[in-house]
């Protein structure tokens, strides 16, 4: 499903005839957000900050993920539309605070820049598109499978399928080993 819905051109052509801008959906947020996002995040943060804002993702993902109290509540405690708030709430305000913690700890001098490197612009645009589109994924990793049906199929191909689930939480890191941790030039 995933190579056909994503590479598919018709099913592109389709899903773009299909736009109503009077009755956005979430698929329409959802990708208004992802590029408008990214090159805001490119501009705004460099390199360095984008490096630390998806460390401090996969940390968020790894605690919520192994968090008794989000994954074992059952859903005769709380609705399912709770859990789901419960569990991008608490991944919020982790991914948060850690990086409230992390931009101002070793780490950002462990770039050898401080914290204001920008890096260079292509670096900064690949890295802010794969942040964003981890952190999109993230998200809606935490939907109930009911609800995600609400979402068209190209918009769970991009960020819900188990492949490209495995992309988005991989091309982060692929980017930051190849790239190393900046030119001190720069």
């Amino acid at each position: 499903m995933f190579q056909t819905a994503l590479f598919d051109p018709d099913t592109v052509v389709n899903a773009v005839n299909n736009v109503n801008w009077l009755e956005p959906t979430w698929d329409l947020f959802i990708i208004l957000f992802f590029v408008v996002a990214s090159l805001i995040y490119g501009v705004s943060l460099g390199r360095d900050r984008i490096i630390v804002i998806l460390v401090s993702i996969y940390m968020a993902l790894a605690i919520v993920n192994y968090m008794p109290f989000l994954t074992g509540v059952s859903t005769a405690e709380v609705s399912v539309n709770d859990t789901f708030a419960l569990r991008v709430s608490v991944f919020l305000g982790v991914f948060i605070l850690l990086f409230f913690f992390l931009s101002h700890s070793a780490l950002m001098k462990a770039f050898g820049h401080g914290t204001s490197a920008q890096g260079k612009f292509w670096q900064v645009m690949i890295y802010s598109f794969l942040h964003v589109g981890l952190l999109i994924s993230v998200t809606l990793s935490f939907f109930p499978a009911d609800l995600a049906n609400v979402l068209s199929p190209l918009s769970q191909a991009l960020f819900m399928s188990d492949i490209a689930r495995a992309v988005w939480v991989t091309l982060p890191v692929v980017a930051m080993a190849l790239f190393g941790g900046g030119a001190k030039e720069d």
